[in-house]
């Protein structure tokens, strides 16, 4: 790897900060996201035993915060380093990484809106998943439950859902207290009631507009998404435009550097 300097450089100072500081805040963001994820593998004793990873039936929602964690460090330090070094390798990394990114989320819009009855079976398959590792892992736990009193819901389709629970289920093989229950997320908020089960069994169908959510989050996310199609499209923008602008930057960056050095050559 070389690192091109010139005695009358005229790489413009301008776009090689202005790249500089675009990245250093991602950079700042990954090292968090890293500091992070790393803090909670550790605080459940992954770090000390990478199995339990693996172990899982769900998803880790750590992984998910780890992932992102290395994409932004990766692309924030070869970003940063690639304009203040004016190195060529790096920018070129950086920019097509971003052009990668860019249309793949391009092709999974897309993908997802042609084929939006796979999507939900996927879905659906993939929230079952992990309402059988529901007390596998705090971290998924805290998130289904966030997703199911944020909605308002309870499972993908309903609470039926729960039974798929080792712990909520409600064969006659299960010696679970919570047998034949739902978690208290689905429970509909009494503000008599802090914790603990909402006094309503799976097969008790006619108590249960009384006590818990009916209604599947999938329905919920599906309704949620037509009333909010606004936001989501100018979250989406955003994202779209910072990379733009950022594939800009490197691609300008470079053009100098290339100018710079071709013109040192005469």
């Amino acid at each position: 790897m070389h690192y091109y300097r010139y005695s009358n450089a005229k790489v413009s100072c301008w776009y090689k900060y202005l790249l500089f500081s675009y990245n250093i805040i991602f950079w700042l963001a990954g090292v968090v996201f890293l500091g992070v994820g790393l803090w909670a593998w550790s605080e459940k004793g992954v770090l000390s035993d990478l199995t339990k990873v693996t172990r899982m039936h769900g998803i880790d929602p750590v992984v998910l915060v780890l992932m992102v964690g290395v994409v932004m460090f990766t692309l924030g330090f070869a970003g940063c380093v690639g304009a203040l070094r004016e190195n060529i390798c790096l920018l070129n990394f950086f920019c097509g990484t971003i052009v990668l990114i860019f249309f793949l989320e391009l092709a999974v819009a897309v993908l997802a809106f042609l084929f939006q009855d796979w999507v939900r079976d996927r879905f659906r398959e993939f929230f079952e998943s992990n309402i059988k590792s529901y007390r596998d892992d705090i971290d998924l736990q805290n998130l289904i439950d966030s997703l199911q009193k944020a909605n308002q819901c309870c499972g993908a389709y309903g609470p039926e859902d729960w039974d798929l629970n080792v712990y909520f289920n409600c064969s006659g093989a299960s010696y679970s207290r919570e047998k034949c229950g739902v978690p208290f997320s689905c429970c509909v908020p009494d503000p008599a009631v802090s914790s603990g089960p909402c006094g309503v069994f799976l097969q008790l169908k006619s108590k249960w507009d009384e006590s818990i959510f009916t209604k599947g989050c999938i329905q919920a996310l599906e309704s949620w998404l037509p009333r909010n199609i606004y936001i989501v499209a100018g979250v989406f923008i955003a994202i779209s435009l910072l990379q733009i602008f950022g594939i800009f930057l490197a691609r300008t960056l470079i053009s100098d550097i290339e100018a710079v050095k071709a013109g040192h050559h005469f």
